[in-house]
């Protein structure tokens, strides 16, 4: 199996918009390391990737559930908050919802890995 990782950055809205300025101008190229998802805190990063949710996209890489229906099963939890987590992850890449048979959804997590790209020192603007 291809290791399969999602690179994820934490900058500030204005260091995000920045970037994708130069990167528009063509004055910086994206690198393959470079992180392809941003969170704006490592607060807001921690949020999304709860102990709880987690486990959660753990639950589905593993049983590779063929619905919500049945990922409300297998975890537990109620289907309008897997509803609305799920559609959180799927904002910042970190499961897909497919769709499926008579208008199922059908979670998938397309990673094995992430790698964070932390920057210990503020970066200038």
């Amino acid at each position: 199996m291809t290791d399969k990782t999602l690179r994820i950055g934490i900058a500030t809205f204005d260091q995000m918009k920045a970037r994708t300025m130069a990167i528009a101008r063509g004055e910086q190229k994206p690198g393959k390391e470079d992180p392809t998802v941003w969170f704006t805190s490592l607060e807001s990063l921690a949020k999304v990737l709860s102990a709880r949710n987690q486990a959660l996209l753990d639950l589905i890489a593993q049983r590779k559930p063929g619905s919500l229906a049945e990922l409300e099963t297998l975890s537990g939890r109620a289907k309008s908050n897997l509803s609305r987590t799920l559609k959180t992850m799927a904002r910042y890449g970190l499961v897909e919802l497919e769709d499926g048979e008579q208008g199922r959804i059908i979670p998938r997590v397309p990673y094995d890995h992430i790698v964070l790209d932390l920057p210990l020192l503020s970066r200038a603007s």
